[in-house]
């Protein structure tokens, strides 16, 4: 697939004037929407918005790659933009951005042609002279022919030439999307070493798959490897040859230093075990954090789908055998029955297991997985309960790269005994004899301090913890702080045992998470003078990502008025508290206003849920100022 495929003229904007990155996002999005190459615009913008706050695709020297890869999108597809002023984009450099290219992709992997030529995209962006023609491109025609011309120059280029028997470095390099920053790097490590006469070969992990993969003759003969990687590649082949392990963003800016580093043969020899990459505490918490939730998202769809078919269980049971006996509500009728018992609890059993082996498979890939499971299920029996898998799951992890590094050693013929024998039987026997004399019983003990602490708490500690854990949900939208509170919210569905029980902090959570979305809803409604056109339609989307418990609906208002947080923050917190004050308790950590009917009180909750919502709409509208230049006949 070529890049003019692509990019069709109706996806080029030239010449515009944003006000920010988000405006940026946007337009883009909306061209792509118009040129019905999107199946749901909402879904693919907050997937671009999500990479972003994992690291800005602003690349540097004025260009921008936003990319996703998202179940919204129909078909791959290309969206330019040109700014003439400039944009801050946070990029690298801390210049602005006056060359924007978002990528769209569906999630399929498919034969990855179109990958392919993305990557092209992400060379050919790298050369002066191609960013300056497609800055000074007058019309949109002009525009696609000159990446047509590029194009066709890269691909001879591209060709098969003769090289070195054995290139003096080699280099690997891999991004989270595997679209953009994957073959930016490469591109500049192979121009880089063009310059300094350096022979060299580059691995890309992209989404498309590996591309010009490393030989263990290659591997054997060369210098020293550059491993430029975001995410987690195969390093164990390279145990005793000098490593240079840097974030896939220093390959692009500073890639002359990365090769310098192996020529003067200062880069150390890899022995195996864990790479941490660079030691600075942000990176180090950011691994941790991305260990986390990878455990939490793959725990969400047991937790999510067992909770609600137990809270349904009420309902059927409150409709079918209503005289019943309340503390056997969920099993007074056979339907209701099985929705709790069969269905819901069993899925929810696995919460604590799936959360911990999830933790212990990112940290230490597929070894890692039963060491986590077993950790999971020893904190369910032992008392450690959802803090007890979720430390486990790290245990797990560690332990396993602890093992993996013991047995470095053992010859690479018994690689498969390494495996299925000594990994499994060696880290299981470590990591359930660490769990079970080390790590549960203090947990268990935290845990029953802290069941006895929310317990004694009376109505104004109650509502007042509802509260800040609504607000929290407002503070980042999605962010770290969102995730800590709504994290903290489900593991009080589960009791020390793992056993399903009704939370009213995960009602609190639910609503202030609901409030931030509907709150720039209902301000865009009532206050429309004082919006831009495109945020008006943003805020008609958001009422229906509000209603879903979907808060980054609200991102793109956040993002261009930093007063919009605190604005929700008070909603979230006035709703949360209402919730808590009204003894509202919510089984299903999701769901939004499809699981309100399942709260036995829910016109109370309701009736929280309208005034958070109405008191952030009336403070975003009344902070802002009308917009003459948005009269309505320019919608």
């Amino acid at each position: 697939m070529r890049l003019l495929d692509m990019l069709r003229e109706e996806f080029i904007l030239l010449n515009q004037h944003p006000a920010n990155k988000t405006e940026v996002l946007m337009l883009l999005t909306e061209a792509l929407e118009r040129g019905g190459v999107l199946r749901d615009s909402m879904e693919f913008l907050l997937g671009v918005q999500q990479r972003e706050r994992e690291g800005s695709t602003g690349v540097g020297d004025g260009v921008a790659i936003p990319h996703a890869r998202s179940q919204g999108v129909r078909v791959p597809a290309l969206a330019a933009m040109t700014v003439p002023q400039g944009v801050d984009f946070h990029s690298v450099d801390g210049q602005p951005v006056h060359l924007v290219f978002l990528i769209a992709t569906p999630p399929e992997k498919g034969s990855g042609t179109h990958l392919e030529a993305l990557s092209r995209l992400a060379a050919l962006l790298m050369q002066d002279s191609f960013r300056e023609e497609l800055e000074r491109a007058g019309t949109p025609e002009e525009f696609r022919y000159i990446i047509g011309q590029a194009e066709q120059r890269q691909e001879a280029l591209d060709a098969p030439q003769p090289q070195q028997k054995h290139p003096r470095i080699l280099a690997v390099t891999a991004c989270p999307t595997g679209i953009a920053h994957t073959y930016m790097a490469a591109e500049q490590l192979s121009q880089a070493a063009q310059r300094m006469d350096v022979s060299i070969k580059v691995e890309t992990n992209g989404a498309a798959g590996v591309r010009d993969a490393l030989t263990e003759e290659e591997i054997r003969a060369c210098e020293g490897i550059i491993v430029a990687a975001d995410v987690a590649v195969d390093v164990d082949r390279f145990r005793g040859k000098p490593v240079v392990f840097v974030p896939v963003r220093d390959a692009i800016r500073d890639p002359e230093n990365l090769i310098r580093r192996i020529l003067a043969g200062v880069a150390p020899n890899y022995e195996g075990g864990a790479v941490f990459g660079p030691h600075s505490a942000k990176q180090i918490l950011h691994t941790l954090y991305r260990h986390l939730m990878n455990g939490v998202s793959h725990m969400l769809p047991f937790v999510i789908g067992g909770g609600l078919l137990i809270a349904l269980s009420y309902l059927v049971d409150s409709l079918l055998a209503p005289g019943g006996p309340a503390e056997s509500l969920g099993g007074n009728s056979r339907l209701a029955y099985f929705l709790k018992y069969e269905a819901g609890e069993t899925a929810f059993r696995f919460m604590l297991p799936v959360l911990s082996g999830y933790i212990a498979k990112s940290i230490a890939d597929r070894p890692g997985l039963l060491l986590g499971f077993v950790a999971g299920a020893l904190a369910g029996t032992g008392g450690g309960g959802f803090l007890g898998a979720l430390l486990g799951g790290f245990l797990a992890g560690y332990v396993m790269v602890f093992v993996k590094w013991a047995l470095r050693f053992l010859p690479r013929a018994m690689e498969g005994a390494k495996n299925v024998l000594f990994y499994p039987v060696i880290g299981l026997l470590t990591v359930s004899a660490l769990a079970v004399l080390v790590l549960d019983p203090p947990i268990a003990q935290v845990n029953a301090a802290l069941d006895g602490w929310l317990d004694s708490l009376d109505a104004l500690g109650t509502v007042a913890l509802g509260a800040i854990l609504a607000a929290m949900m407002s503070f980042d939208m999605g962010g770290p702080v969102n995730k800590a509170a709504y994290v903290f919210a489900t593991a009080s569905l589960v009791d020390v045992t793992g056993e399903a029980v009704a939370s009213p902090l995960m009602a609190s959570v639910m609503l202030g998470g609901m409030v931030p979305p509907l709150a720039t809803a209902v301000a865009t409604l009532l206050f429309r003078s004082r919006f831009t056109p495109q945020q008006r339609q943003a805020g008609v989307m958001n009422i229906l990502m509000g209603l879903s418990f979907v808060t980054e609906g609200a991102v793109p208002f956040a993002a261009a008025d930093l007063r919009v947080i605190p604005a929700c923050m008070a909603g979230s917190a006035v709703a949360g508290g209402l919730s808590a004050l009204f003894h509202c308790r919510l089984q299903a950590p999701h769901g939004g206003v499809f699981a309100i009917a399942l709260i036995p009180n829910w016109p109370l909750y309701l009736l929280a849920l309208v005034i958070g919502t109405l008191l952030s709409a009336l403070i975003i509208g009344l902070m802002r100022r009308p917009l003459p230049c948005y009269a309505e006949n320019r919608r």
